[in-house]
């Protein structure tokens, strides 16, 4: 009891800091060097950050609060173009709700959906199964399953949260069968390997997490391109390919399971999958649909010019029609959609505008990055040390999401600030990359914390394939700017 209180204590303290930070930001005396509307957006910038990484309150809460103060804080700043005049309140409430007519926001709520279908259907669990039973009951087998799971859904489940989600319970089904507790060293290693490899397959697949559209949402703002899902599979999964073979010998050789075979694992997949029952004609309309899904995002700019958006919004009107989807009325959709995220991701693209727009992203571009001197240094060298910091920072972040709601904008700004017109787009791109990096801690990612709370492992054995990993990740983006993505014309 005590201990909650601690906790809700320590919560009005954060919201103070948070609000302490907004007051003292805003009023600190101007030289000029940025203009009052942009030091007034780094100050909402520096009071979401606090709520984000302390999570003093939930990331719905924090979006009212950001739209709130926005709307009076920045209503009342002189405008860029015309220091006489403000923005007005109406004006800048319009800048920051700007968000949710971004189709990057219309993506992330059909992809919502889709996961939503997955979750209905139970589709996702049983392909799960079945890939399971295909691979076999040795350690090592169901070590590569639990990746290949991750890495098939990644190509249907626009959600990390909810592939961890279907992958996790079962593995942990599986352990049981061999009578082994839940927080065995079998169970650590299976659900660690399920949720890294989630997290490799962020990075490999445009759809596969929403942090990735508020990245093509600023690039496609500020640099008028759009990155096609066959670009971005192009020029990510050859990356999340080869982590994802790191990640199978990093956990065989870390975490030594208690036996190399799980003899009643075979009963337990088929015991499920007769639960499942036959497929249901349900499942075969979202099996279609997603296929065809998969082909029109895989063929997008080849053999057709719609674009990711368009034709995720139309399968989900497919998945919402009668007798042809797979939802029995939309009271069974509401239930299943986390709202509040569309709310984040809008309000968040709206602030990464609004820094950018304001130039308090500039700004502080070349006060964090200016005095490194990275406007004389290769891009090489450059990609290096904004990588690790990034890879620091993104330790007090728990969504990738927020972070890159936060990090891209300052990341675009820098681009002109060091003068990488030819590099800027596979520049910004490469750090998105980064960003989705959560191997670390189980707090670094949402699917991380599910698979943490189910008590398999701990923050050691999660940090002890952590670091191997984040190593072996940093290293080979840096082997692949120097190769790879320069012969491909990213950089």
């Amino acid at each position: 009891m005590s201990e909650k209180k601690e906790k809700k204590n320590l919560k009005g303290l954060w919201i103070a800091l948070a609000f302490l930070a907004l007051i003292i930001i805003t009023f600190l005396p101007n030289n000029g060097d940025v203009p009052i509307a942009g030091q007034r957006s780094l100050a909402i910038l520096a009071f979401a950050v606090i709520l984000w990484v302390t999570e003093a309150v939930s990331y719905p809460v924090s979006a009212a609060m950001i739209i709130a103060i926005t709307a009076i804080s920045l209503g009342f700043a002189p405008t860029i173009e015309d220091p006489s005049a403000t923005y007005t309140t109406a004006g800048a409430l319009k800048m920051i709700l700007g968000g949710f007519s971004n189709s990057a926001v219309a993506l992330v709520a059909a992809a919502l959906f889709l996961a939503a279908a997955m979750q209905a259907t139970n589709l996702h669990k049983r392909l799960a199964l079945w890939i399971l039973n295909i691979v076999g009951t040795k350690t090592k087998n169901i070590v590569f399953g639990a990746i290949l799971v991750s890495i098939i859904l990644a190509f249907f489940v626009p959600s990390a949260t909810a592939r961890a989600g279907a992958v996790v319970p079962i593995l942990l089904g599986m352990v049981a069968a061999f009578g082994l507790a839940k927080n065995s060293r079998l169970a650590a290693l299976l659900v660690i390997t399920a949720v890294q490899s989630v997290s490799i397959w962020n990075v490999g697949i445009k759809t596969a997490a929403a942090q990735n559209m508020v990245a093509l949402s600023f690039i496609n703002k500020e640099f008028n391109v759009d990155v096609s899902w066959s670009q971005w599979f192009l020029y990510a999964a050859p990356f999340s390919l080869i982590m994802s073979v790191i990640l199978f010998f990093v956990m065989i050789k870390l975490i030594k399971p208690e036996t190399n075979v799980i003899e009643g694992g075979k009963d337990v997949i088929r015991q499920q999958l007769d639960e499942l029952g036959k497929l249901k004609a349900t499942e075969i309309r979202l099996i279609v649909i997603s296929l065809l899904l998969l082909f029109f995002w895989s063929t997008e700019g080849r053999l057709h010019q719609f674009d990711t958006t368009t034709v995720t919004i139309f399968a989900i009107a497919l998945l919402l029609t009668p007798k042809i989807g797979v939802f029995e009325s939309w009271k069974s959709v509401e239930a299943l959609i986390p709202w509040g995220t569309i709310i984040v991701f809008a309000v968040g693209i709206a602030l990464g505008t609004v820094l950018l727009d304001t130039q308090g992203a500039q700004w502080l571009s070349s006060t964090v990055f200016g005095s490194l001197g990275l406007e004389h240094m290769p891009i090489l060298s450059t990609i290096a040390l904004v990588s690790a910091f990034n890879i620091l920072i993104h330790l007090g972040f728990a969504s990738a999401t927020s972070l890159s709601s936060a990090l891209i904008p300052i990341l675009i700004a820098l681009t002109t600030t060091i003068q990488l017109p030819a590099d800027a787009i596979g520049f910004v791109l490469i750090q998105q990359f980064v960003i989705s990096f959560g191997f670390l801690l189980p707090v670094s990612a949402p699917q991380n914390m599910l698979a943490y709370g189910t008590g398999a492992f701990t923050v050691k054995d999660f940090l002890k394939s952590g670091i191997p990993l984040t190593i072996a990740g940093y290293l080979l983006i840096l082997l692949f700017s120097a190769t790879y993505w320069k012969w491909l014309g990213l950089l």
